[in-house]
């Protein structure tokens, strides 16, 4: 990866193209000489439980920024997808960050639909424990987590990895892609200020405010579970109100039987659950399809 002084202290990247060991889902990436019948789509995420898979990847230490999970398009001419030139996906996780399995094998997942992924550690290499309610965890407190990455601390780190995309990896389009914690971010770099991003999709988005989701100015695309908590059915239909409200593309969907987190740490035992999963996916590629790449 090209040295990148500006990003936090290391980077984590992709030495061969992005495709988990499973679900390989064919499609072309050169336009054929004879019109051929379109092959039958297929989810771009992982069809079995993530324990069972390993991130295409490798760590690359850097000595001035957070840690940086970058995972770049397959070749040009890979059978398995065609790359969006010019084009790149900001991931936001949640609080357990790039130690959690599931947030690289997405950031794999959007790679396999052609998509350079960068994925900045917004907590400094200490996110929260995995399992939260692991006896070893006791100590750790949510509240206190939360104070310690609030906007000031959160957006510088956010505003370095975009101007690494469009200043060193020259990229010209960059979709925000956040999931819970990220959910709030992916907003917030779709209005004026801190501004960015030029699409957001937002996955069990918690913590948002009226104004962070009234501002937005760019299309917004929103996967909701139908069990959260921290996104009720009642504050659902109030930002779903306040996108409307706001005058531009956007788009809420509910997906029935699913819990806060589906979209990344689905249980694959329950298929309500996986089904989620593989939706909110491919709502967020063909989100970006359209307005990312369609609209150029």
């Amino acid at each position: 990866m090209e040295d990148a002084t500006s990003l936090p202290a290391s980077t984590h990247r992709h030495q061969t193209p992005c495709v988990p060991p499973s679900s390989r889902a064919p499609c072309s990436s050169l336009a054929p000489s004879k019109p051929t019948p379109e092959p039958k789509r297929t989810p771009a995420v992982p069809s079995t439980p993530p324990s069972s898979l390993t991130p295409a990847s490798q760590q690359v230490k850097r000595s001035r920024s957070p840690t940086t999970s970058t995972s770049p398009r397959p070749p040009p001419k890979s059978p398995r997808t065609k790359p969006r030139s010019q084009s790149a996906i900001l991931l936001l996780t949640d609080v357990f960050g790039l130690n959690l399995l599931q947030n690289k094998l997405l950031a794999d997942s959007f790679a396999r639909a052609g998509y350079l992924t960068l994925v900045p550690d917004l907590f400094a290499g200490s996110p929260a424990p995995s399992d939260i309610n692991d006896p070893a965890s006791a100590n750790f407190s949510i509240p206190a987590f939360l104070a310690a990455h609030q906007p000031p601390v959160t957006d510088p780190i956010i505003a370095s990895a975009i101007s690494h995309l469009r200043g060193s990896l020259n990229i010209s389009s960059i979709a925000a892609a956040g999931y819970c914690f990220g959910g709030r971010y992916a907003l917030r770099v779709v209005n004026p200020s801190p501004g960015g991003a030029d699409v957001a999709f937002a996955a069990h988005p918690s913590l948002l405010t009226d104004e962070e989701i009234s501002g937005v100015e760019k299309p917004v695309s929103v996967a909701a579970a139908d069990r959260d908590e921290l996104l009720t059915a009642a504050r659902r239909a109030e930002v779903e109100g306040l996108l409307l409200g706001a005058g531009g593309r956007y788009q809420v969907g509910v997906y029935g039987g699913t819990p806060h987190g589906f979209a990344v740490r689905a249980n694959y035992s329950v298929e309500s659950e996986r089904f989620g999963k593989e939706g909110a996916f491919l709502q967020a590629v063909g989100w970006f399809d359209e307005f990312l790449v369609g609209r150029g």
